[in-house]
């Protein structure tokens, strides 16, 4: 059998802001799918069972003979697995990311008809050493050795012979290889702080930058975060870091009425943040070593992206930007102030009180919901035509992903990416989010 899309339970919640999380609680628990589909599998510090497995062309092979000394991923599969075969670029992905690394990959087909199998291999591009049983799941002896119950399943193993992961989750092993080879995020050290004259007072910024010789110039990237959030945090951090490693610098900043700059959240609306953020836009343009901008928006922040680039886009006769990248764009929030229900808090959006108390402590001011409330969204982000990335989870619950593909749907030569399991702060695998978003950046920002 393949399993099923389920709902995930909330991961590493700390890189979510603090609104976010509490708001997403209110929608109960999410279930991780291996809760269901990966319990009999083999666990963690287990001995991985060795076999004798058959290669596609007929030689006998021990499975030890592969996996000894070395960091093996075992993909559980096969041809006939309408999950295997939606799963099987990325794993070939994976492989190619983490070789470099000393890292292999080895298929275990669940397959009877050899030439089925062979077709499959040459149709993803499987690298990597294919072994089979040539046996029916239900009757294959390394499946019921392994636990597997459910395909595809994955099985990390050490270099000692130990199971170190087993899951039905991709994304679960790309995270568990990433830190496995590169550590754990860790917050970025170094970005030069600035103030910047915003809409309500003074931002608070700061600024990554490549080592540049003089008169050296290098595209800049404006980053604009969700409601509550603000300029620190690794959904940010790590595509600033990547982006400096490739010649290209960033800003990120608060907000008014967030993190360190002024102003008071009360007075917070979405179109005094594209104020803010058009005069970030204008502080960068007039620094003699910026060649070029892209602006990266999360949530809200994807929100004030799309409209800011849409606003300049109209007031320059041409996009304003080279790129634009928007990531879980909120476009509900319009939505959510016409129905009068915003974080889980009910209001009037007619008559609206002074504030309305937010998750969290926060009060959420009477002119944001009167300006959400006849917000246009997408018409002001339709003036905008130039490159542009939007990525989104299908198992966010703060922003339905249909939010995001509207986006798509006005920018026709766009680019969407629907991440499955992924939740509003992509917490499931922020690794492999954050590099998508600064690939598709340095593919835009840099010359090929």
């Amino acid at each position: 059998m393949t399993r099923q899309t389920s709902k995930l339970r909330l991961l590493a919640a700390c890189l979510l802001t603090a609104v976010a999380a509490t708001a997403l609680a209110q929608f109960g628990p999410q279930h991780d799918p291996d809760n269901k589909y990966a319990t009999e599998l083999i666990k963690p510090g287990t001995a991985a069972p060795d076999f004798r497995l058959q290669t596609p062309d007929g030689r006998k092979v021990r499975l030890s003979a592969l996996t000894k000394g070395k960091t093996v991923v075992i993909d559980f599969w096969a041809s006939w697995c309408p999950d295997c075969r939606k799963d099987a670029p990325e794993v070939v992905r994976m492989r190619e990311a983490y070789k470099q690394h000393g890292i292999e990959f080895i298929g275990i087909s669940m397959d009877t008809d050899v030439a089925a199998w062979q077709k499959a291999i040459s149709t993803y591009g499987m690298a990597y050493p294919q072994l089979s049983e040539l046996k029916a799941f239900r009757q294959s002896d390394i499946a019921r050795a392994y636990g597997v119950k459910w395909i595809p399943s994955m099985v990390v193993v050490g270099p000692d012979g130990q199971v170190q992961l087993s899951t039905v989750l991709t994304y679960k092993v790309d995270r568990y290889l990433k830190e496995l080879t590169t550590g754990p995020w860790t917050p970025t050290r170094g970005a030069e702080p600035v103030s910047i004259d915003g809409d309500h007072g003074k931002l608070a910024a700061c600024i990554q930058k490549p080592l540049l010789q003089p008169g050296q110039q290098c595209p800049m990237v404006v980053f604009c975060h969700g409601f509550g959030g603000r300029k620190e945090g690794a959904i940010f951090e790590l595509i600033a870091d990547t982006l400096q490693a490739h010649g290209i610098a960033s800003i990120r900043f608060d907000f008014n009425g967030h993190g360190q700059s002024e102003g008071a959240f009360v007075d917070m609306t979405v179109p005094n943040e594209i104020e803010d953020a058009k005069k970030v836009v204008e502080y960068v343009r007039d620094l003699r070593y910026v060649s070029s901008l892209a602006i990266v928006g999360h949530s809200q922040g994807g929100v004030v992206a799309a409209m800011t680039a849409g606003e300049l886009s109209a007031a320059q006769g041409q996009s304003a930007f080279k790129a634009v990248a928007l990531m879980a764009p909120a476009a509900v929030l319009r939505e959510d102030a016409i129905r009068g229900y915003t974080m889980g808090r009910a209001y009037d959006p007619l008559d609206p009180e002074p504030y309305v108390e937010m998750p969290g402590g926060l009060k959420l001011g009477a002119n944001y919901i009167r300006t959400a409330f006849s917000l246009p969204i997408y018409e002001t982000a339709a003036r905008y035509q130039g490159p542009a990335l939007i990525i989104h989870g299908n198992a966010d619950r703060i922003v339905p992903y249909t939010f995001g593909e509207r986006f798509h749907q006005i920018w026709p030569g766009s680019t969407f990416v629907l991440q499955e399991h992924f939740d509003h702060g992509f917490t499931q695998n922020i690794y492999r989010t954050t590099d998508i978003v600064a690939r598709y950046l340095i593919d835009q920002l840099t010359e090929r």
